[in-house]
């Protein structure tokens, strides 16, 4: 079984762990008040809705450089191009194509009506479900923050948002941007520790998403379901990468690398390990290692390689590294000067895991950090075993061009996404789902499926003047007889 790391991307403990302090926010309150008001002023229209996704997209772009400054804070060093791309434009994209297409998400979609109600009519309308709630992680913690968000609002809900206070700096940005683009009773931010995690979660919510670890998705769950709140949960997972021979090598390297590189692999959808066919592993390694030292000659001073978030996280990846040594790994920092001891405290070398055995913590746990164990297999389908016989991962990805092989890996394999001869990116589409599977999640969001996450597709019946029905109930007589043969008649 995968252990995932009893961490957390909300915080530093479990939101069911022993509160270390008293929550500061009254909570059951600040619910009352978002339900109140939802209640009293009904769903938002579809100009309200638009209404509301242009103005917090106006006022994201306008503070692009507050989001850069406060990530680059909590972090210590982080790429200013990646957050631009993944804390600005990503959730400004999510807002600009939700809005264009929010008149067709909320048409009512007519179904068919049977035979025995004619003349009816049935449809599915969607509603807003009320208030929402989100615990929103680390990693990207403005977009995962806001990508839900944006969901939630096109759906036409009030949010209750609790970002994670491993990026304070972040959390503060979030709450004054969203102050100042909404009143309280639509959208409230809620800051503070673990405590008042577990106090969002075991409200009486209409939905809670959270994102984070596998063992605290667990909890959170749990809590949510005390109130019977219908959940979606982002969790992580040890994401595979299966490159065929066939493929070639210097496309997959640079596009494996660039994907684990990306926030120095604190990526949840990031390639955690790379399955090569065994003969061709000597030759994997070393186009590995020349891609990542091009890329990264110099960690320590390079201003786009990013910190880990926090020292007990770089603790934890280096202590999945001293263990699979101490059992027999061969370990290969990736960098041209890491002889000279010039790994920062927070600024962890690019390192290859090799002749990693069974029983390893790496290979059990979700690293969420630049390391890549790289494991043989001597056949295909022995790959895909691997990938089966584990929990069933956030991200699978799969290089190849042969389309039997890529359709025999999709069909043999679950995961919540995949990538075919790419990593990371399908997380990035606007127009696909983004969720995942057993250990990896529940439910989905992004697009269509992100409103209809937080909507309430109500079925609705609406019945002709006159119906076939009306002649056949009580006192039954030979007019139900006769509805009753021409109905068995009809499913024949």
């Amino acid at each position: 079984m995968t252990r995932t790391p009893e961490k957390t991307e909300t915080g530093e403990r479990a939101p069911g762990a022993s509160p270390g302090a008293a929550v500061t926010v009254d909570l059951p309150r600040l619910l009352a008040r978002q339900r109140d008001s939802f209640l009293r002023e009904g769903p938002p229209d579809l100009q309200g809705r638009r209404d509301r996704l242009d103005r917090l997209r106006a006022a994201l772009l306008h503070r692009a450089d507050d989001v850069v400054s406060a990530v680059t804070e909590d972090y210590g060093c982080r790429s200013r191009h990646e957050i631009l791309l993944s804390d600005v434009w990503f959730p400004a994209s999510h807002m600009k194509y939700s809005g264009k297409r929010l008149r067709r998400w909320m048409r009512p979609e007519r179904r068919k009506v049977d035979a025995a109600f004619f003349p009816g009519r049935a449809w599915l309308e969607p509603q807003p479900k009320g208030v929402v709630g989100i615990i929103s992680p680390w990693n990207y913690p403005v977009s995962l923050a806001l990508v839900p968000l944006v969901a939630a609002l096109a759906a036409g809900n009030r949010v209750l948002l609790k970002p994670s206070e491993i990026t304070p700096a972040s959390a503060e940005l979030l709450r004054d941007l969203l102050a100042s683009v909404f009143p309280e009773e639509e959208v409230a931010v809620v800051t503070g520790g673990p405590e008042v995690g577990h106090g969002v979660a075991s409200l009486p919510l209409d939905h809670l998403l959270f994102t984070g670890s596998t063992g605290v998705g667990r909890e959170v769950a749990r809590l949510a379901a005390g109130n019977l709140v219908p959940v979606t949960l982002e969790l992580g997972g040890k994401s595979p990468a299966i490159l065929h021979p066939s493929f070639p090598l210097d496309t997959a390297v640079r596009r494996i690398v660039a994907g684990k590189l990306m926030n120095s692999g604190q990526t949840c959808v990031a390639p955690d390990y790379l399955l090569v066919e065994q003969d061709s592993i000597p030759r994997v390694v070393e186009a590995l290692g020349q891609r990542f030292r091009e890329s990264v000659p110099r960690p320590h001073e390079d201003p786009d390689y990013a910190s880990i978030v926090n020292d007990r996280h770089a603790d934890r990846i280096r202590a999945l590294i001293a263990d699979a040594a101490e059992r027999g790994a061969r370990i290969v920092p990736l960098c041209q000067d890491a002889s000279h001891g010039t790994e920062g405290p927070r600024t962890l070398l690019p390192t290859l895991v090799l002749d990693v055995p069974e029983g390893a913590r790496i290979l059990e746990e979700e690293i969420f950090g630049p390391v890549l164990p790289v494991l043989g297999y001597r056949t295909l389908d022995e790959a895909i075993e691997r990938v089966r016989g584990a929990p069933r991962p956030l991200a699978l990805y799969y290089f190849d061009h042969d389309r039997d092989r890529v359709r025999h890996v999709l069909e043999r394999t679950w995961s919540g996404g995949a990538g075919v001869n790419d990593v990371v990116y399908h997380a990035a589409m606007n127009d696909l789902s983004f969720g995942g599977i057993g250990e990896s999640g529940m439910g989905s969001y992004h697009g269509i499926e992100g409103f209809q996450t937080f909507s309430h597709r109500r079925p609705v019946f609406r019945r002709g003047r006159f119906a076939l029905t009306d002649h056949g109930g009580r006192p039954y007589g030979s007019a139900a007889d006769r509805l009753i043969r021409f109905l068995l008649r009809s499913v024949r």
